[in-house]
């Protein structure tokens, strides 16, 4: 730290009014009688005051004695007291007897505490003839006036850390580092008495004022306490309220012996477990300290203690909340399960996996239960959704047998919905919410979207108070999300993640997800995102699927190619369940303009017979033929489009947004064969933008735009896209290689540029002559004639990020 200067002031002299009334009544008649008496905790400023009252009366002449000095003439000389604390009786009975002539010039100083025999009917003598001068902290307005150019931040950072006693406001302003503050209580320390020390050790532990903690603590009784707790604000070291003075805290952390520090709060730790009192703020720092031991006398060690602390952090913060565990497991405690839980709670998903393996293998009967939910878990947030579910049903509790229903009917396998609690296990916002998620799961298979979200919504609700305290292999927020977006009911979706964010359900394990399906969101409303990083399993696959579909819907070409290995790799190693539909539809897409269609087509036919197995549930049908419908498109595939067509065609009543992609999908194949009507293109590309899909609609009625050789049909497709896309928004680039190839695309681009026909033969390497072949084979795609038209189709088919 910066280090400002006392200025001239002293301490003494600290503008309150019984100190300076003493000095002013000193100063007026050094001569006169004067029996005065100064009480004050260490380092307010007793011994300065002194100093400046001996100086007055030295400059009038005036004699000063100690009491060791104490003969001869009262009325001769001034007897100055200080520490008359620390005088033995008979030293306070001369002082006394001293101040009791009528005569007698004799100022006294001392702390409240200790009182030693004679002290209190001395201070008593004092105070019936003067009120005793009382110095208090100093006020933020004094400090600044001790110090050189300070500002107002150096000032109130100054005050709290010293609480204005006026010898640690001293420390540091002189201090140049932070240590150099603290090195001046080394010796004030070394001289506590041991009791007092112990109490100012366990202060700094977090006790408090707690009289029966400290009297248990002490050994000694609530009488004797309070006597120790008036010694420690004696010292200056306790505020008046009984707290440490936030100076003197960090000087007991960093000078107190470390072998009593960690002793105090080991036995402090177990006597308030044993209260049923909180442990954590007690036991945390012993992680750092070393004191993972044996407590000296603490029966059984500190395996319990560190146990209970774990659970306390296991909320706010589980990677302590797993080294508590750890601690508790290395004196002697069965934590592995909870470890794995904390760990989990974390994110580490590795560790987690690998704890829960051990406990699985060696553990209890009651904490391979709970391991066998932590692996669940995590198998879930990896994507192995089959083999979570085989976890789930091994872990007998109502909560795991909700999420195995739900990882069954994820994986093909239709179930009943999660049985309730038993009788005799009230059940818990956990288990309740589970419950509802397997009940909303199974009604999204066979039932309505409608009763689905709002079974789910009712689950995410019920488990918002819980927050990041639980484990969840999935929350209900995420699954109801899935759900909605897969009915293109993007406002729920966005409520329920928005919740789950604001509650941080599920903690760090689930953050990614919730964030992965909110960028999702905005894909689907056509509206730029960013792709979150997600975890290696499922996470990853969404994280590459949103890459991939954030990168075709620009037109970049480029970014596609340069993101697609990863999203191939996410995808190679996730099995295919109801819960990766959406990313594998949109890199059917992608894998179709890459022209790489075999990377998906297994998983492709996996996921035919996932939904087979499940009777083919619309909700979770739908979205991957629309994907598939778009795929063979760009592969230039009619079969295929036709197939996946007419499926969307049977599944028209069963939802607004069946009822949307069904019309569309119709449309698309009139725009293939080349026989739309303007009319029914836009009613279909406007039902889709009501289901908040802008994007799709305005692609669909930008292809039909750009193969129609009608002029009015064209203007009124071209301005059906504007208004959809909005006035500041761009149409998506065409996605159909039957329009343009990429290299007449990079033509096209680069004619929109200005550039003459030699200008870009020489940017392409070409020759002038390839470039005009490109151009006729452009005008005759387009079927345009003249240039002016050529370029007004070209501004409405090329992303302006193209024009460079």
């Amino acid at each position: 730290m910066s280090a400002p200067v006392l200025t001239g002031a002293s301490a003494a002299s600290s503008g309150a009014s019984s100190a300076a009334g003493l000095l002013a009544q000193v100063a007026a008649d050094p001569h006169a009688p004067l029996r005065a008496v100064v009480v004050a905790p260490g380092g307010f400023g007793k011994t300065a005051l002194l100093h400046e009252l001996a100086a007055l009366w030295q400059r009038a002449g005036v004699t000063i004695t100690t009491p060791w000095q104490a003969d001869g003439p009262a009325d001769e000389r001034v007897l100055l007291a200080d520490d008359a604390h620390r005088l033995d009786p008979i030293r306070i009975q001369e002082l006394r007897a001293y101040a009791e002539k009528p005569e007698a010039r004799v100022v006294v100083a001392c702390r409240p505490w200790p009182r030693p025999e004679g002290l209190p009917e001395l201070v008593d003598l004092l105070s019936r003839i003067r009120p005793p001068v009382r110095l208090p902290p100093l006020s933020t307005d004094q400090i600044r006036e001790r110090l050189t150019g300070p500002s107002p931040e150096l000032v109130t950072m100054i005050a709290e850390q010293t609480g204005g006693v006026p010898r640690y406001v001293a420390r540091m302003a002189q201090a140049r580092t932070p240590a150099d503050a603290l090195a001046g209580f080394a010796p004030e320390l070394d001289d506590l008495e041991p009791d007092v020390r112990t109490l100012l050790l366990a202060a700094e532990a977090g006790a408090g004022l707690s009289f029966d903690l400290l009297a248990a603590l002490l050994g000694r009784d609530a009488g004797t306490v309070a006597e120790l707790v008036d010694a420690g604000r004696a010292t200056g070291l306790l505020a008046a309220d009984g707290t440490l003075v936030p100076l003197a805290r960090r000087a007991i952390a960093a000078l107190g012996p470390i072998g009593h520090r960690i002793d105090v709060r080991q036995r402090l730790a177990a006597l308030q477990l044993a209260r049923g009192g909180p442990v954590l703020p007690l036991v945390a720092p012993l992680l750092k300290d070393g004191g993972g031991g044996l407590a000296p006398g603490a029966v059984g060690g500190l395996g319990p203690v560190y146990e209970a602390a774990g659970e306390e952090a296991l909320g706010d913060d589980p990677r302590l909340a797993a080294e508590l565990f750890a601690a508790a497991a290395g004196a002697g405690r069965g934590t592995a399960a909870r470890r794995a839980l904390a760990t989990a709670l974390a994110g580490d998903l590795d560790e987690a996996s690998r704890l829960a393996d051990q406990a699985l293998e060696a553990g209890p009967p009651e904490q391979r239960a709970e391991a066998a939910y932590v692996a669940a878990a995590v198998l879930t947030q990896r994507g192995q959704t089959a083999q979570a579910a085989a976890l789930f049903q091994w872990s007998p509790s109502p909560v795991a047998a909700a999420f195995g229903a739900i990882a069954l009917i994820g994986t093909g396998q239709r179930t009943d919905v999660a049985p309730a609690a038993p009788g005799d296990a009230p059940p818990t916002l956990l288990s309740s919410a589970a419950a509802l998620m397997a009940r909303g799961m199974a009604e999204s298979v066979g039932g309505t979207p409608a009763v689905a979200l709002s079974t789910l919504v009712q689950a995410a609700a019920m488990i918002g108070p819980a927050g990041p305290a639980v484990l969840l292999p999935d929350s209900p927020a995420a699954l109801g999300a899935t759900i909605a977006l897969h009915c293109a009911d993007l406002g729920t979706a966005g409520a329920l993640l928005d919740r789950a964010v604001r509650a941080n359900t599920g903690g760090a394990l689930l953050a990614d997800r919730h964030r992965l399906l909110r960028a999702w969101i905005l894909m689907q409303r056509g509206q730029g995102t960013e792709a979150p990083e997600g975890r290696p399993g499922r996470d990853r696959l969404f994280a590459g699927a949103l890459r991939a579909g954030l990168a075709r819907r620009a037109g970049d070409l480029v970014a596609l190619r340069s993101c697609w290995p990863d999203a191939c790799h996410a995808l190679l190693g996730q099995p295919v369940d109801l819960f990766t539909l959406l990313p594998l539809g949109e890199l059917a897409v992608a894998a179709a303009r890459l022209g790489e269609h075999h990377r998906v087509a297994g998983h492709l036919a996996e996921a035919d017979r996932l939904l087979g197995a499940l009777g083919g549930p619309p909700l979770w049908s739908a979205p991957l033929h629309w994907s598939r419908l778009h795929a063979a498109i760009l592969a230039e595939d009619r079969d295929a489009a036709g197939r996946h067509a007419t499926a969307l065609t049977g599944m028209r009543d069963f939802s607004p947004y069946t009822t949307a992609v069904a019309a569309a999908a119709e449309r698309w194949l009139d725009v293939l064969d080349d026989r739309s009507a303007p009319e029914t293109v836009i009613d279909a590309a406007l039902g889709l933008s009501a289901l908040g899909l802008v994007g799709e609609g305005a692609r669909l009625v930008g292809q039909a735009a750009i193969r129609t050789t009608d002029r009015k049909a064209m203007t009124l497709l071209l301005e059906c896209a504007r208004g959809l896309r909005g006035p500041a928004g761009e149409l998506p680039a065409p996605d159909s290689p039957r329009l343009l190839s990429d290299r007449e695309r990079e033509v096209a681009a680069l004619i929109l540029s200005g550039l003459t026909y030699k200008q870009i033969a020489e940017r392409l390497y070409l020759s002038a002559k390839t470039v005009e072949h490109h151009v006729a084979r452009i005008r005759q795609r387009l079927g345009v004639t003249g240039r002016p038209e050529l370029l007004s189709r070209l501004r409405d088919l090329i992303d302006p990020e193209d024009k460079s």
